[in-house]
């Protein structure tokens, strides 16, 4: 199995791989404890094992939370304050909240809190895309609140790109497809390589009768999962014989409609980062290429992605190099 495979398959939570090696952390913790709850010092080892299966728990299975509790109740244990707040701090990237909350839980005592603090935010943030809009969907407020907060999240992580895509479904499906098309951009903004969100999307553009944006679409998701070929596919479907018409000739949109939607694309990848920190923002370099190395540089990766796109669209030679190879790199991060 390729690198893409594997970050493709843990792209998609497992819920029966979670939940065997969550039993199986369950029964090496019992192990190493007595009648009482204590520790048994010459059984301690089956607590490293517990917390090797629970952490394959929460890597099969991130959208569960016992997984998560049952890897935090092992390391309370194990006395590992600093893996506590690791966990947690994991959990917050799933979520999307920038690691420096953390900062904010200075001088807690994770031994006696950590379990606590993973609930609560567990509770109020759930990662079960169908509790959280059971939560938010009871009054407008909680959705303009989410709607606003998404704008200033971090969803640059595998994980947190695919919750977030989810719960945005769940807006879809409740009829609000404007608030789900702008909501999809924000996400793939942060990750183009999300490849199920621009079929998502394109299969609302396609419904809606917006051919041209739903053939870009499915060509960013064709080009990052070549072998689920939606572009090619929809065009199929447009040249078909529609309405017993017989075939006809459909062209996709010209380059410069890709460009003003690469363009377009790029300015939401950028405006995360000039919001959030004005020092960081890179200085405008004359030449383009330098210009998106500098971007590569500073970690920038959906920026100069879809940078470097749109200025091969044009015909930039030197830019189509650069976007293979970002491409790739994102397949497997």
């Amino acid at each position: 199995m390729s690198r893409t495979d594997i970050a493709e398959a843990l792209q998609h939570p497992r819920r029966s791989l979670g939940d065997r090696h969550r039993s199986q952390s369950e029964k090496y913790v019992s192990l190493a404890l007595d009648d009482r709850g204590s520790v048994v010092a010459e059984r301690a080892v089956n607590l490293e094992w517990g917390e090797q299966s629970a952490r394959q728990a929460v890597l099969y299975d991130f959208t569960n939370p016992k997984n998560w509790l049952a890897l935090v109740r092992v390391k309370v244990l194990l006395g590992d304050s600093d893996g506590i707040s690791s966990v947690i701090e994991d959990l917050f990237t799933v979520l999307g909240r920038k690691p420096e909350h953390l900062s904010q839980l200075e001088g807690v005592d994770f031994l006696a809190n950590g379990p606590m603090l993973l609930k609560a935010s567990l509770e109020a943030d759930p990662l079960d895309p169908d509790k959280w809009w059971g939560m938010v969907s009871e009054s407008n407020d909680l959705l303009d609140e989410f709607s606003e907060r998404m704008g200033t999240l971090d969803l640059r992580d595998r994980r947190a790109n695919v919750l977030f895509s989810r719960r945005i479904e769940r807006i879809r499906d409740s009829g609000d497809e404007e608030q789900f098309m702008d909501l999809s951009r924000l996400v793939l903004a942060q990750r183009p390589s999300n490849h199920e969100a621009w079929t998502s999307l394109g299969r609302m553009h396609e419904r809606r009768g917006e051919y041209s944006d739903a053939w870009l679409c499915y060509d960013q998701a064709q080009s990052f999962f070549p072998g689920k070929p939606v572009r090619d596919d929809f065009r199929s479907r447009m040249e078909g014989d529609m309405d017993g018409l017989g075939k006809t000739t459909w062209n996709p949109p010209g380059i410069s409609q890709r460009v003003d939607f690469l363009r377009k694309m790029e300015d939401m990848a950028s405006m995360e980062i000039e919001e959030g920190d004005e020092d960081t923002g890179v200085i405008e370099i004359e030449d383009p290429l330098s210009f998106i190395e500098q971007l590569i540089v500073e970690e920038r990766f959906s920026e100069a992605f879809f940078k470097s796109r749109r200025l091969a669209a044009e015909g930039n030679d030197g830019a189509l190099e650069i976007y293979e190879k970002l491409r790739k790199r994102m397949e497997v991060e």
